[in-house]
């Protein structure tokens, strides 16, 4: 019979090793990108709610699904996408490029994460267009931007009430708006919600400027059924469908989408699963 220290050692390399497929998902260890490191300087103090929110990799993911079908809703938003994105080819580099700006700006060094603002800011200064029916776009808009932002910040936040504390105080909440509004202002939105009041006044406001077309829903076909190398489509399943039933009613419907129904109650079982399951794999590091 195997001895208790063997089952341990057999348990840690399976951390391990979820560990680093994980961190493969994130982080293009390709080229030699390593996680950034948590610094005691950085814009945001430990344990504070953006941290804490951004913290946890399936509420991100989840959050981050529904905010990209969100954000395809705005034509402006769209057009940048597919004027000069090879998000077709490149889904997963797109995805990983986000995840990477958003653990720069909320962890890492001050200084790095406004190097990272203003390098994005460069690439919105050179991305710009026309619509279909001739109306000029641009990625610096700031009213694009804040429909960005606040698809962002209210879907990694439902996210993360859903799955990990849905009992998260309400002045907690609104710090969370209060601090992603840093980041946001920084890259030229406007408005910017710093509470949860705010979040829902724009909402309700930027979404006039939303419409459905072909092109957002073949979007949103595609980033529901890519898949990220090293995550088995089982998972990309379970968390397309979590994003989905989070999404408000009217943005499923343009975007042709149904509300996952009893199928999605195992699907939703199997995502809480595997959030604590990954929590508990990092929580060791």
């Amino acid at each position: 019979m195997p001895s208790s220290s063997s089952f341990t050692s057999l348990a840690e390399k399976l951390r391990l090793r979820l560990v680093d497929q994980v961190r493969g998902v994130f982080n293009d260890v390709e080229s030699g990108q390593q996680p950034v490191p948590p610094s005691d300087e950085a814009l945001f103090a430990k344990d504070s709610p953006i941290r804490m929110v951004h913290a946890d990799v399936i509420a991100m993911m989840v959050g981050g699904i529904r905010s990209l079908l969100l954000q395809m809703l705005h034509p402006h938003a769209l057009q940048g996408v597919l004027d000069h994105s090879n998000f077709r080819a490149d889904m997963h580099g797109r995805l990983r490029r986000t995840a990477r700006f958003i653990a720069v700006t909320t962890y890492g060094h001050r200084d790095e994460a406004m190097k990272a603002v203003k390098r994005v800011n460069r690439i919105h200064a050179r991305i710009g267009g026309t619509l279909p029916d001739g109306t000029p776009y641009a990625a610096t808009d700031p009213r694009v931007l804040a429909w960005v932002h606040v698809a962002e910040a209210t879907s990694f936040l439902a996210a993360y009430l859903r799955h990990v504390r849905p009992d998260m105080p309400g002045r907690e909440q609104d710090e969370y708006y209060r601090q992603f509004a840093v980041i946001a202002r920084a890259l030229g939105a406007d408005p910017v919600p710093t509470d949860r009041r705010e979040a829902e006044a724009i909402f309700r406001k930027l979404r006039g400027d939303l419409s459905s077309s072909p092109a957002a829903r073949e979007v949103a076909d595609l980033v529901l059924n890519q898949r990220p190398e090293g995550a088995p489509p089982a998972v990309q399943a379970m968390l397309g469908s979590e994003a989905v039933a989070l999404l408000p009613p009217f943005a499923r419907s343009m975007l042709g989408l149904e509300r996952p129904g009893l199928v999605a109650i195992p699907a939703r079982a199997a995502t809480w699963g595997m959030a604590r399951t990954l929590r508990w794999a990092f929580r060791q590091n």
